[in-house]
């Protein structure tokens, strides 16, 4: 970043040629200009600017040609540093005036550094996935054609919570023999740990990740990421609302029922190093760590904290119970299985361009925060199935878990830990497929699209 005093040396300035830069303006981000008095109203432009800017340089040192801009240098930025102050303004003008003043004094310097005035143009081989200077305005060129496909796939997949008709489902939750107790612990434990889980996702997608992954098609989806979750979140409310339940039971879940709030501490302990805004990567230690971050969300919460949950709903859904909130979950899966997908890529393709990163000490970790969500899950598993239901219990469902984690181990080329652990489950890979085919209530078709993405074949 530069900084004013940059004009006042004979060193070249690297990334920009800014104009001419009025003297008051200097003075201001020095904090030592003097106060402008107040003046007569202007009539024209040239009594406009003397009204505003005093003592104003008559030719002000030029700046350098750029020079080429680092393109994997490591993010840097001042903590310390405060916007530059705007001169102040004769209080007799115009709000006409006073913009024409501010538009006329524009410091074109402030914002030089960032848009990389005078740089080349960005090249394929200038992007990269963390720790890239390369301007992330410019959507074009795609380095990873893959982000920008999931982008793509993500918004057809796009729907919306209240196209659900949950009709059936509130008689068969009002009906004193609709549900199983068991069935109703089953269905408010999972609004509960949900309602709660993707608010911890997005909030780590918007508040750490976004700013930490340097590629513009990757964010792009990230943003998409973000709305599904809201969209989630939106889901749940909307499940809770339509049955009637205790809204203020079912989102303090993750605050007091401990297989809920294990699982949802766990999380965040896992994002607080990141949410930090002074944090920053550029250093082994700090890219570590935003990998450390990236595996906790991707492949633990998204990848096994939701499986039990969505299994447990799902089968109550085949067996044509509360068959408006299994619709639901039915779609946030699908969601839930591209950004697993995605931050699986995001993860290999950080390993493949700094190597140095994937220690065997670093794989150790990994493997560990796998296995550390798998008994979490287990643990979760026995307290909403106690007794054998919806044609599952507790053992079929650690097995499926210890399945589910081998999957995730193999996804980051790591060594299962879960030798000859089976699906017990296999219809439940069905339920993540993408292709067009009725689903299992016969109300819609599962493979949602809008505008000009649908298709009728």
């Amino acid at each position: 970043m530069l900084s004013w005093d940059d004009f006042n040396s004979d060193a070249p300035i690297k990334t920009f040629k800014p104009q001419d830069i009025p003297e008051p303006v200097r003075q201001a981000a020095l904090k030592t200009a003097a106060p402008v008095q107040p003046a007569p109203t202007p009539t024209d432009s040239a009594s406009l600017k003397q009204a505003i800017i005093k003592d104003k340089e008559q030719a002000p040192a030029k700046v350098a040609a750029p020079a080429p801009t680092p393109v994997l240098e490591p993010q840097k930025t001042d903590a310390s540093t405060t916007p530059v102050a705007e001169p102040e303004l004769d209080p007799s003008l115009s709000l006409l005036e006073r913009a024409k003043a501010n538009i006329e004094t524009l410091d074109v310097a402030a914002a030089a550094a960032e848009m990389e005035m005078g740089a080349a143009r960005i090249e394929v081989d200038d992007k990269a996935m963390i720790n890239c200077r390369a301007d992330l305005n410019q959507l074009v060129p795609f380095k990873y054609d893959w982000a920008w496909q999931k982008y793509l796939d993500a918004c057809a997949n796009h729907w919306m919570p209240q196209e659900i008709n949950m009709t059936a489902d509130v008689a068969t939750w009002k009906s004193e023999d609709g549900l199983s107790a068991d069935e109703r612990l089953i269905v408010e434990r999972s609004l509960g740990y949900f309602s709660s889980a993707d608010s911890l996702v997005a909030n780590n997608l918007v508040l750490a990740v976004y700013r930490l992954i340097t590629n513009p098609e990757c964010r792009q989806y990230l943003l998409r990421q973000s709305f599904e979750e809201a969209i989630h979140t939106h889901a749940y409310q909307y499940c809770v609302e339509s049955l009637g339940m205790d809204e203020g039971e079912i989102f303090n879940m993750y605050r007091e029922v401990p297989a809920v709030a294990k699982k949802a501490a766990w999380t965040i302990k896992h994002t607080q190093a990141l949410c930090d805004p002074t944090f920053n990567t550029g250093t082994p230690e700090t890219d570590q760590e935003l990998l450390s971050n990236l595996i906790a969300f991707c492949c633990v919460t998204e990848g096994i904290f939701f499986y039990c949950g969505f299994s447990q709903i799902l089968s109550m859904g085949r067996r044509n119970k509360m068959t408006g909130v299994a619709e639901q979950f039915q779609y946030i899966l699908r969601d839930e299985s591209m950004h697993l997908n995605f931050g699986v890529d995001v993860i290999n393709q950080i390993k493949l361009e700094n190597p140095h990163l994937w220690t065997d000490a670093f794989q150790q970790k990994a493997i560990q925060m796998i296995i550390e969500g798998t008994e979490l899950e287990v643990a979760y598993a026995r307290d909403t199935m106690p007794r054998g239901v919806l044609g599952m219990n507790a053992a079929m469902m650690e097995e499926y878990l210890h399945f589910i984690a081998n999957r995730r181990l193999n996804q980051l080329g790591l060594a299962e830990q879960y030798p000859g652990a089976q699906n017990p489950f296999p219809w439940m890979s069905e339920m993540m497929d993408l292709r067009k085919e009725k689903n299992f209530f016969e109300t819609r078709v599962i493979e949602y699209q809008t505008g000009g993405a649908l298709s009728w074949d």
